[in-house]
């Protein structure tokens, strides 16, 4: 029990670089408090005292805000960043070495009394308010991202972000590390960045044709007052605009907008 204890504080101090010392993770860390109190829970639990079990879960969900049911398995040198809001239920799985943030829900689908909970394998990270949902496998070292609904096993070392989620990187891709964030990908804005993409070569290439086949280019009414300006220009000016650049055909823009 208390190497357990030893195990999680060490994983508190390697995880989380807010952390300046052993006695200050183990007097204000409420995730490694509901790990503690978790496993005293799920002993009694084992040896059928259930309705102990529960009692001190519910404690623990008070104090701590964390509601991990007595049932549910946990290793040794797991670690529940901030921990508010974190649910975790009846048959889930979490191996050693994984990081869950806050909001955090490994949920059942069902309302047999079978296995309905995830199964964590060693090292994944689950990022703040991610749902993983049924009796599913996270492979070794996957990573989910914030808010993501996983609703399907994922391969060791993937990424999955989206709802419902997607995965978008393969386990050759490797994080420098393992809490950044920012670099998970947004597949929703590479699409829109891809269709844009597509649309000003689209714009740029229809412009050419008409160019070429001297096509007269329709002016937006928009740029009415500006074309009215060219006809009533004198000569001087005129050529005063002709010399300065050129402004971008508007279709031509009209795809640059990421």
């Amino acid at each position: 029990m208390f190497g357990a204890l030893f195990k999680d504080i060490e994983a508190a101090l390697r995880h989380d670089p807010a952390a300046r010392g052993k006695l200050e993770v183990l007097l204000a860390y409420p995730g490694v408090h509901a790990l503690a109190l978790h496993r005293v829970a799920h002993l009694l639990w084992k040896r059928d005292r259930k309705l102990t079990a529960r009692l001190l879960s519910h404690y623990n969900r008070f104090i701590t805000g964390v509601d991990i049911h007595p049932g549910a398995q946990i290793a040794e040198g797991v670690f529940i960043d901030h921990a508010m809001g974190v649910v975790i239920g009846e048959t889930a799985v979490v191996e050693e070495g994984c990081i869950i943030f806050k909001g955090v829900v490994l949920g059942g689908t069902s309302l047999e009394r079978r296995v309905r909970h995830p199964h964590l394998h060693r090292n994944v990270v689950v990022g703040s308010n991610a749902c993983v949902l049924g009796a599913i496998d996270v492979g070794e070292g996957a990573r989910i991202g914030s808010a993501s609904v996983v609703i399907r096993d994922v391969p060791p070392g993937a990424t999955v972000v989206g709802v419902p989620g997607k995965v978008v990187r393969e386990k050759n891709h490797r994080f420098v590390d393992e809490l950044d964030h920012a670099s998970l990908p947004d597949p929703v804005s590479d699409l829109m960045r891809t269709l844009a993409q597509h649309q000003e070569a689209l714009a740029d290439r229809l412009a050419r044709l008409e160019e070429k086949l001297k096509v007269p280019v329709r002016r937006d009414p928009r740029f009415s007052e500006q074309l009215e300006q060219e006809l009533l220009a004198s000569p001087e000016e005129a050529e005063e605009r002709e010399e300065a650049p050129a402004e971008v055909d508007p279709r031509k823009r009209a795809g640059s907008i990421f």
